[in-house]
């Protein structure tokens, strides 16, 4: 692996601020990709993951320094690249052959070419027998799978990759993540080489070669790590966990010292300092949680889907026979989790709101817990908290303590209640009213945890 695919060299990036002057994005960043390897951007919301890869495929330019393509300065969209996204971005209206042959046909390959093409993708990702189904008719993983052979189909040396996997269940973001080490690893694909953003650490040591880890506010790599791990990666071995281990403390600059009877225990609290790390930063960055339920934001999706995706608040709340106050938190959880805007007096359902609004039940429930980690800092911290505790258990009260710290008792409280509902929808953890304890899915639980029998599935 000593041929460089992808060179970036003392990267800069900045945005107008809203007050003037400018937002440092990105900060000297530098690194090769080399033929073969997988490498893993690793970082917390915040840290330029996303816009660093859109640099790479050439969708957006640099403020200062370059990106190479195999020697070439990229100053347009990055030829030897494809992008797979974590809403699988696929067009309703099309069915999964032609949504596959869309990358062929922007390059002007002829319609029975394409449709070879598609057909042998789709086959190398398991859909024989979808070609001609619509993404309504599929589940969550069957699109991410669409995504996968729209993207190797055009054959890119480069496979690019922003959070793939974060809006699939546990279980089929497993079996993907195996079925994608595959398809780089087959003889016959022209691709072998990947950039994975990821926000989870277990996702980094299992899939790549080399981990980047990025500070924060402006983004630079903070650390590199290289995983020597032989694949298949088995999370239990102890050289996984020592290098989970690495990359925890080198994303928060510290290690996680809970004691193991903490842990054992399911408990975690103030003598966690690294999960405790974790919360400070996450909740720092916290807005207040609008007091709305899934079901009735859900309805609000689909109303203004159906009213062509914009309404001015005033004459939806008539229609709805609602008080303009009481429909003011459906609006704001609307925007937090990015399914809608306001702009000039109306509200306006966006693209990924759109998506969430015509959806499945399940796939449903898969896009909205993607929306609420990458959105909503007090789900990320729980769901962080949950996988950092060795037990896969939380105390409320834990949780509780830490909020008070920037709200009062009362909304913080009211807070997690939100957060306990939107989560527990989902299924990012469970909730055992009785002991007031939060949970990991008892499928993500390690098997050493202690759990009262039963109790935990019920409530769910």
């Amino acid at each position: 692996m000593n041929t460089s695919v992808i060179s970036v060299r003392g990267l800069r990036k900045h945005f107008p601020a809203p007050s003037g002057g400018v937002l440092p994005v990105l900060d000297d960043v530098t690194f090769d990709l080399y033929e073969g390897e997988v490498i893993a951007l690793l970082g917390k919301s915040g840290s330029g993951k996303s816009t660093l890869l859109r640099h790479i495929a050439g969708l957006l330019a640099p403020s200062s320094g370059t990106v190479h393509y195999r020697g070439e300065p990229v100053t347009g969209p990055n030829p030897g690249t494809a992008m797979l996204f974590q809403s699988f971005a696929l067009m309703p209206w099309l069915t999964v052959r032609q949504n596959v042959e869309l990358g062929l046909q922007a390059r002007g390959v002829t319609a029975a070419e394409r449709r070879v093409r598609a057909l042998r993708a789709i086959g190398m990702v398991g859909l024989d027998g979808f070609e001609n189904a619509y993404p309504k008719e599929l589940s969550g993983g069957m699109r991410q799978r669409a995504g996968f052979a729209r993207a190797l189909v055009v054959q890119p040396d480069v496979l690019l990759m922003d959070e793939p996997f974060s809006a699939l269940d546990v279980l089929t973001a497993q079996a993907l993540r195996n079925e994608l080490l595959e398809l780089l690893a087959h003889p016959d694909s022209p691709t072998r080489t990947a950039l994975l953003v990821t926000h989870s650490i277990e996702e980094a040591v299992q899939l790549a070669d080399r981990i980047l880890v990025l500070d924060t506010d402006p983004g630079r790599v903070r650390a590199e790590l290289r995983v020597a791990l032989p694949r298949p990666r088995d999370r239990r071995d102890p050289g996984f966990e020592a290098l989970v281990e690495d990359a925890y403390e080198a994303l928060t600059g510290r290690r996680d010292t809970a004691a193991p009877g903490a842990a054992a225990s399911g408990t975690a609290g103030p003598g966690a300092s690294g999960p405790e790390a974790v919360v400070q930063d996450l909740l720092r960055a916290a807005g207040p949680l609008p007091d709305a339920t899934v079901e009735a934001l859900t309805g609000l999706l689909e109303l203004l889907d159906t009213r062509g995706g914009s309404v001015e608040p005033a004459a939806l709340a008539d229609a709805l026979s609602y008080a303009v106050d009481d429909l003011m938190p459906l609006v704001e959880a609307a925007q937090l989790l990015g399914y809608a805007k306001v702009a000039a007096n109306r509200l306006h359902l966006t693209v990924t709101g759109r998506g969430f609004a015509r959806a499945d039940i399940l796939p449903r429930k898969h896009l909205f817990a993607a929306a609420a980690l990458a959105n909503v800092p007090l789900i990320a911290t729980i769901r962080t908290l949950l996988l950092a505790s060795g037990s896969g258990r939380l105390r409320e009260p834990y949780l509780i303590g830490r909020l008070r710290g920037h709200v009062p008792e009362h909304a913080a409280r009211r807070q997690l209640a939100t957060a306990v509902t939107w989560g527990r929808y989902a299924e990012l953890y469970e909730y055992d009213a009785d002991d007031r304890v939060l949970l990991l899915p008892a499928e993500q639980r390690p098997t050493h945890a202690a759990q009262k029998p039963g109790r935990a599935r019920r409530r769910r």
